[in-house]
């Protein structure tokens, strides 16, 4: 059985349905708490030296932290655009796989988080995994970028990867941590099948070059000469019934040629 079946099997009790709407209200709040009190933020973000002090509620409440500095409109855009994705991921995978992909993009960022523990931690690049999933599973799913310009999801995807991969290279070692925290749960979900995919890939094309191969050979060569249907086709070949191995001539050698093997002439 896959690991995620089995983790599957074990976390069903304790899903939570409807996970995306109850992060949204969660994150709803958060900004609205913001706008009257900005301080709110600062104690609700993932610092895990404080945890290590005591201040445990930021294991949790991070989840929900929202910059109070950000635009409305923005934070509304932000917010219909996560419940579409993750309503939509919850609806093809099931609540439970559901839950199980944000926990473990979850998991992730805090062991990252506590390996810089000054410094603080969002959950941006576990947003970015849902819309990376989202892209795996609807590739051709299409936004329409300030609301005119139509753009298929597969594209903003790859810009994403792309941003990851200047990260991966050039980024600093916490950097590079938190890039790869993002994708952990990613991976852990996709790795089989695009591996999977790869290889399939790789025997198509393999099995292209065969056909194409084949059919750039020729379907006739004179043993003598060495000319073939491909180089003269004007051409006639017949295979001499006198020479062992069904030996290939063309029209100028197939009755002036030494027969092959011991059969008399």
């Amino acid at each position: 059985m896959r690991l995620l079946d089995r983790l599957e099997r074990k976390f069903r009790p304790y899903a939570v349905p409807n996970l995306t709407l109850v992060i949204i209200m969660g994150q709803t709040l958060a900004y609205i708490l913001g706008q009257a009190n900005p301080r709110i933020y600062g104690q609700m973000v993932l610092l895990p030296q404080l945890v290590l002090e005591g201040q445990v509620w930021r294991l949790g409440s991070f989840c929900f932290a929202t910059d109070p500095e950000m635009n409305l409109f923005f934070f509304v855009i932000a917010m219909w655009v996560f419940n579409l994705l993750g309503s939509a991921l919850e609806q093809t995978w099931g609540t439970v796989r559901y839950n199980l992909y944000l926990l473990s993009g979850y998991i992730a960022t805090v062991t990252v988080a506590f390996i810089y523990p000054d410094q603080e931690a969002t959950t941006a690049f576990i947003g970015m995994s849902v819309f990376l999933a989202f892209a795996q599973l609807y590739p051709n799913f299409v936004f329409y970028m300030m609301f005119i310009l139509p753009v298929k999801v597969r594209w903003l995807a790859l810009l994403n990867w792309i941003g990851l991969s200047f990260v991966l290279i050039g980024g600093d070692m916490q950097a590079r941590l938190s890039a790869l925290a993002a994708i952990a749960n990613f991976l852990l979900f996709f790795g089989r099948e695009i591996v999977q995919r790869v290889r399939s890939k790789g025997r198509h094309m393999q099995r292209r070059a065969e056909i194409a191969a084949e059919i750039g050979k020729p379907k006739h060569e004179c043993v003598v000469c060495g000319a073939t249907d491909k180089s003269d086709s004007t051409l006639e070949f017949r295979y001499c019934s006198k020479c062992e191995g069904a030996l290939c001539y063309c029209e100028n050698h197939l009755r002036d040629h030494d027969h092959v093997g011991s059969v008399e002439a």
